[in-house]
């Protein structure tokens, strides 16, 4: 198959994976956890407010979907003319090619750096099962390949170790599911979707040893690659039986009649004897290893108090595709804006190219980001909700004593000669401070709305948004 074929193809689910991107919708179920270390963690973590969350894997090759194209459910397309067998073959096989010679996670790091990013969630294993770290558990991973001599061979731990330079927290990416392990799809039988593809009631021994590889490789990261702040782990379906819900059969899978679970209080146990305080976030199953929740492509309508993080992709796909379409920074700068105002973290998802290095559009956006984030970082980092978060367009933030109004603009419009919004009205003879500039800016009350005068030397410039700090 030639690789111009690829971007074609993906087009065509980008509709259709969307469903399974949207379906992660927030619930107010939460179970706060009561480990001091843990719950200090959170709070950290809380404050950061802005990530970076780093796809990176075979599909990088062909620019395609991450992993899904292997699983046989009706909503996926894949080439006319090749046989579902082939094309995981086909698939699978990407490893022998996937040699990313210019691979330079300290650009990452910068990249992210200058984005005001404070903390890195990277993909060690997706749902395909190629395990972008060296582990000792199967050999289906980067360093059995032809990138296996490079001195950075072990992906993940440069990774981890070029962001931890920058002190961003480390965050580990995890798939439950393996679709390429004989024990999670098993050859003896045919793969119909995304669950194990045998009766694990029959076969209990042949789950077990999966459970096992999981707590494996688990043990492997927290151990052996430095502070591990977070564990990011996806692929809700492999979850306890009697967790599932109508959260989780509005996703349309099927759901099996058996337990799938990876015994999580056993990992639990493991992972924070090695790593106090670590962070779960055992995405969608409700209960003491969902630390914080991640709807995903989405914003809750409102805020809330539960810990959150709304996972958002820069382009169109989680990883690298070609031509993909990025969303611009004042976007991006928008939906920071409302997602803090109503108690959450950005995750903001940027795909890799094969070669090793991120797309120069890419990090384009989000040096703009950055550059926004410099100025009104103040209105963002460390703050919290507050009872009237927005007013209309307008969004609300408070640290200690200090308020913020946040104002978005259109993009590409100039400056008004004057905001206002209607909501935390500053006190009577209260300083209002243009975070851009640091100015002093006169404002009064009218008919309850505060207006605000903006200084001459601003209005002919294009600023995604505008920041001011009063108290209140």
């Amino acid at each position: 198959m030639k690789r111009i074929f690829f971007p074609l193809f993906f087009l065509l689910i980008q509709i259709s994976f969307s469903q399974v991107d949207n379906i992660h919708g927030k619930s107010t179920i939460y179970e706060a956890p009561t480990d001091p270390l843990v719950q200090q963690k959170l709070k950290e973590w809380g404050g950061q407010k802005f990530g970076m969350l780093i796809h990176w894997g075979v599909y990088a090759v062909p620019g395609i979907i991450e992993s899904w194209q292997l699983c046989s459910e009706a909503w996926l397309e894949r080439p006319e003319g090749m046989s579902y067998n082939d094309y995981k073959k086909w698939y699978w096989n990407l490893s022998s090619v996937f040699n990313p010679v210019n691979f330079d996670p300290d650009s990452w790091a910068d990249a992210a750096d200058s984005a005001g990013m404070k903390y890195v969630v990277f993909t060690t294993k997706h749902h395909d099962g190629f395990n972008m770290f060296d582990t000792q558990q199967t050999d289906y991973k980067i360093t059995n390949g032809p990138f296996k001599n490079h001195p950075k061979a072990n992906v993940a731990k440069h990774v981890f170790d070029a962001f931890r330079k920058k002190d961003f927290m480390i965050g580990a990416y995890y798939s439950k599911p393996d679709w390429h392990s004989q024990d999670f799809w098993w050859d003896k039988y045919a793969t119909p979707d995304r669950n194990p593809n045998y009766d694990i009631r029959k076969y209990p021994e042949r789950w077990e040893r999966f459970q096992d590889f999981a707590y494996n490789q688990i043990n492997e990261l927290v151990t052996d690659y430095g502070q591990i702040d977070i564990l990011w782990l996806d692929g809700g379906w492999v979850r306890p039986r009697e967790t599932v819900n109508d959260e989780v059969r509005a996703w349309g899978a099927p759901i099996p009649d058996w337990d799938q679970h990876i015994n999580m209080p056993k990992i639990a146990e493991m992972a924070r004897k090695a790593q106090p305080g670590i962070i779960f976030a055992d995405r969608t199953v409700h209960g003491p290893y969902e630390n914080y929740q991640t709807p995903e492509r989405s914003i809750p309508e409102t805020k809330l108090d539960n810990p959150w993080e709304s996972c958002i992709t820069l382009g169109n796909a989680w990883g690298y595709v070609p031509n993909d379409n990025y969303k611009s920074a004042t976007k991006v700068i928008h939906s920071l804006i409302e997602i803090v105002a109503k108690g959450g973290n950005m995750l903001l998802g940027v795909g890799p190219q094969s070669d090793g290095l991120l797309p120069l559009e890419a990090v384009k956006k989000l040096e703009e980001i950055g550059v926004w984030l410099s100025k009104n970082g103040d209105a963002i980092y460390g703050t919290k909700t507050t009872d009237s978060y927005t007013d209309g367009k307008n969004f609300f933030t408070t640290k200690e004593n200090t308020h913020y109004a946040l104002i978005p603009l259109k993009e590409g419009e100039a400056l008004p000669n004057q905001i206002s919004w209607g909501k935390n009205i500053p006190k009577q003879g209260s300083k209002i401070t243009l975070l851009e500039t640091g100015e002093k800016l006169d404002w009064r009350l009218k008919n309850g709305m505060v207006q605000v005068s903006l200084p001459k030397s601003l209005r002919s410039k294009t600023i995604p948004a505008l920041a001011f700090s009063f108290k209140k």
